[in-house]
């Protein structure tokens, strides 16, 4: 009997799901893949809103957000990680690794996919994710720690071409972290550094449901309930990835499908 396909985000934030890899866990979940989730924290330091009402009621409002949009998407496990909001890059890595390797052997997804090692636009939360994500790939698979080893097959990091990016910048206005004093911005990834392209513009209306479940992040992005919906099928219909390994195909060519390689023949 052929092996389940089964795909696993791995993430920082609630929201990170749909406006990061929305539309790849919609239509994957929509051809009977087994879709995944991984967030490593519930966002309590953002505002809800306008206001920060404390991380508690922070928190128990975006985990809220993040069970509904898992909803919407499909997402057939939602676990989180319970590190805090903004300090994921001083968590105790070891200990960080080792719960995701563990999530990873639960799941055992063939695919995996988190952010890429620029955190998008530097975001210390997203850089953090992105390398405790591949180390718990490499600890998984390690046969000398405890539990059933795992190998992944493939990992891809979401990525932003200088075309999607100006949407997101009309859309979101300009991303910036400050980080020790220093502004840290996007640079969008070269069209050649694309290796995966997945069609999602069947999805996109699923995405921006979505998106709407995380209300109290809307107050920040205020323009994206005033596009029209050919600027929605834009931002979502396309989703561009970097394929960071593989073992079970590679070269030149741009991929259009996450488990190229993995299905069944025929």
């Amino acid at each position: 009997m052929p092996e389940s396909l089964r795909l696993l985000c791995i993430l920082a934030h609630p929201d990170d799901e749909s406006l990061g890899t929305g539309g790849i866990l919609a239509k994957y979940a929509a051809e009977g893949v087994e879709t995944h989730l991984v967030t490593a924290t519930r966002g309590e330091k953002g505002r809800i809103g306008e206001e920060r009402p404390g991380a508690a009621v922070a928190a128990s409002i975006r985990e809220a957000e993040l069970q509904r949009a898992a909803a919407v998407l499909g997402i057939r496990s939602l676990r989180f990680l319970d590190y805090v909001d903004g300090e994921l890059d001083r968590a105790d890595s070891v200990a960080a690794v080792a719960k995701i390797a563990e999530a990873l052997r639960e799941i055992r997804p063939q695919v995996v996919v988190t952010f890429a090692a620029d955190g998008a636009y530097g975001h210390p939360d997203h850089v953090a994710i992105s390398q405790l994500a591949g180390a718990g790939i490499v600890a998984a698979a390690d046969p000398s720690l405890p539990g059933e080893p795992h190998r992944v097959s493939k990992q891809y990091w979401f990525i932003l071409t200088p075309a999607a990016w100006e949407g997101y910048q009309y859309a979101f206005k300009e991303l910036v972290s400050n980080v020790d004093g220093v502004a840290r911005r996007a640079n969008p990834w070269p069209e050649w550094s694309v290796t995966t392209r997945i069609d999602t513009s069947e999805q996109w209306e699923t995405v921006w449901r979505a998106v709407q479940c995380h209300q109290s992040q809307l107050a920040g992005y205020r323009r994206l309930g005033e596009l029209p919906s050919e600027m929605h099928e834009a931002l979502w219909g396309t989703q561009t990835l970097y394929r960071v390994f593989s073992l079970v195909n590679g070269g030149r060519e741009v991929e259009d499908d996450l488990f190229a390689g993995l299905r069944e023949p025929g």
